[in-house]
């Protein structure tokens, strides 16, 4: 008896974590994989494909400019189901929280399919930040038929949720991606990044695209950056910015010029992770990173008023600092100025996994479907 697992993802974030899993399923015997993909984001999402050669068996290409979080769910929904009527296979993975995630979740649902839900658990516990994600992801719980939590934290907030799915506690995959992609000798992709000093320099990667975060904040993050580079010759920031229409407006207005900022478009998964794992700190409103930049003992100031990771705020690694631009100044010049502060949050342990997060999770989805006798030994940071 074989599995037929279908990975339905869309955007960049989800590649990052699903294509590593995808690779565990594709290794396994007793799996048949599918990989449908929408293509949320198109150029992104080709990026980490190519990154971690995965080749998916359906693409819907939903893409189209302008589009709406009512446009995306509508397409993906409609081309899903013609995926899953075909396919019909027994269980549908997604990840996390983006829209492709609860439009694929809802598809499965609707066809009487079961609902596998990596990365399930995590929660801001305001459904207007982020947005829509905390909703997508809450959403998805209520018809998630097995959850993979990374940590016990996001397994007790589905407890808490009399969530009645069984809970595994993996890991992240993202941890699992760093191991495929980090590398000593890696030589960068993007032609400005190898002509980066990081000996000499300390160099900051720094993202900021959250749609929370449009308007104000996002003024004053910029501005801020904007500071940090006019006061600090000795630092380096690397910016590779969004393709949002606002965030590249927003970004060229503020720091076009800047002999020490680099602003890029956005690099692949390979040259992103070698990216943290030589800078010296990173600033950034992203979930990912503040996953993947504790794992190589990067330092992290989240650009947002709270977070759904709140394991690596507990262990030291991250720091929730606003979107306030004299507080978002004076934290970075900490880090710049205070070898106390900088070696506590380098030298934290990293709580959200090993690297064995995709081992796990298909060991327990073989186990769920009675193809293994015990589940995989839970993770424990």
């Amino acid at each position: 008896m074989k599995i037929k697992v279908m990975s339905v993802f869309g955007t960049r974030p989800e590649a990052n974590k699903m294509c590593p899993l995808v690779k565990e399923l594709e290794s396994r015997e007793e799996i048949e994989s599918i990989v449908c993909v929408t293509a949320q984001h198109r150029e992104m999402l080709d990026q980490m494909l190519a990154a971690f050669d995965v080749k998916p068996q359906y693409d819907l290409n939903i893409m189209e400019k302008k589009q709406t979080l009512s446009t995306i769910t509508s397409k993906a929904m409609l081309g899903l189901e013609g995926v899953l009527n075909e396919v019909r296979p027994d269980i549908v993975l997604v990840h996390g929280d983006t829209t492709t995630t609860f439009s694929a979740a809802l598809a499965a649902f609707y066809n009487h399919v079961k609902i596998g839900h990596v990365e399930a658990g995590l929660r801001s516990f305001d459904l207007q930040s982020p947005y829509p994600e905390e909703a997508n992801r809450r959403l998805v719980g209520v018809m998630a038929d097995i959850n993979f939590s990374p940590t016990e934290n996001n397994a007790e907030n589905l407890r808490r949720e009399n969530n009645q799915a069984p809970i595994f506690i993996t890991g992240n995959t993202a941890i699992d991606a760093l191991k495929l992609t980090v590398k000593p000798d890696y030589v960068f992709e993007n032609e400005a990044l190898r002509g980066l000093d990081f000996a000499g320099k300390k160099v900051i990667a720094i993202t900021a695209h959250r749609r929370e975060n449009y308007g104000e904040p996002m003024e004053n993050i910029m501005s801020a950056f904007k500071h940090i580079a006019e006061n600090h010759p000795e630092v380096q920031l690397v910016y590779p910015v969004h393709l949002s229409p606002y965030v590249q407006e927003i970004a060229h207005r503020h720091l076009d010029g800047l002999s020490n900022v680099l602003l890029i478009e956005p690099i692949g998964v390979s040259d992103m992770h070698n990216l943290l794992s030589r800078s010296y700190f990173v600033m950034t409103d992203s979930g990912g990173l503040q996953e993947e930049a504790p794992a190589l003992g990067k330092p992290v100031l989240v650009l947002r008023r709270e977070t759904e990771r709140p394991e690596a705020v507990e262990a030291g690694t991250v720091r929730v600092i606003g979107t306030e631009r004299q507080t978002i100044i004076d934290e970075a010049e900490e880090l710049l100025k205070g070898a106390e502060r900088y070696n506590a949050m380098a030298h934290a342990v990293n709580p959200y996994g090993d690297g064995f997060a995709s081992r796990r999770i298909v060991d327990d989805l073989l186990y769920y479907f009675g193809l293994r006798e015990k589940p995989a030994e839970n993770f424990k940071a």
